[in-house]
């Protein structure tokens, strides 16, 4: 553990399926334009900072936010920061899946034909121990499920309150740990969305 990490964790921009709530993992889908505009406004916040590592999922949606974000040069493809596999319910929105499957939750139940809750947890839990080796401020480019199930463990909570947490797109999350009880990780910022780009106010963004 190294208590003067400060994980930046940051959800990608709008695509066509996070705006109509459909489930996507394996899919390989870009951003929208507004999307774009939404990784372009990141980069105000990093802009006086200076990271020791940045990496992002392999999906082009994290990599392209990344890149617009002023990061993607110095960016490496960590595989285990993916989105959820929701196998059969790809594509698919939680109400629909619901009419089929009444009560179902994703932290609890999985999905048929993907990974399980206790796999996803356990890809999370991998991708913390990596990060347990590193200093200083490291940025993560990653998806709304897999960072929520990321920052419960981050702060050793059983995945399933993982259903408290939501992240919006394009968001900024910070996790690290208190400086006075170094053995405690917390959640130092949350689900924090920069100003929209002059001209750009679709989604009444605020600012960080």
């Amino acid at each position: 553990m190294s208590v003067d990490l400060r994980l930046y964790l940051i959800r990608h921009g709008e695509t066509e399926w996070s705006r109509s709530g459909q489930h996507t993992g394996r899919s390989d889908i870009p951003l929208t334009g507004h999307g774009e505009d939404e990784a372009r406004a990141l980069a105000s916040c990093f802009r006086d900072i200076s990271f020791s590592a940045v990496l992002t999922s392999p999906k082009q949606r994290a990599r392209r936010t990344c890149e617009l974000a002023g990061l993607g040069s110095v960016a490496r493809i960590e595989p285990d920061l993916a989105e959820w596999d929701y196998g059969e319910y790809e594509g698919k929105r939680s109400a629909d899946i619901r009419e089929a499957r009444p009560g179902w939750m994703i932290f609890r139940d999985g999905c048929p034909g993907g990974e399980t809750p206790a796999q996803i947890a356990d890809r999370a839990d991998r991708v913390i121990a990596r990060f347990s080796g590193m200093h200083g401020n490291v940025a993560a480019f990653s998806h709304g499920q897999f960072s929520c199930v990321l920052a419960t463990r981050w702060i050793g909570l059983p995945i399933i309150e993982a259903r408290h947490f939501s992240l919006d797109p394009a968001s900024l999350s910070v996790l690290g740990y208190n400086p006075d009880h170094p053995e405690t990780a917390v959640i130092a910022l949350w689900n924090s969305i920069p100003a929209a780009p002059p001209g750009d106010q679709q989604n009444g963004q605020r600012a960080v």
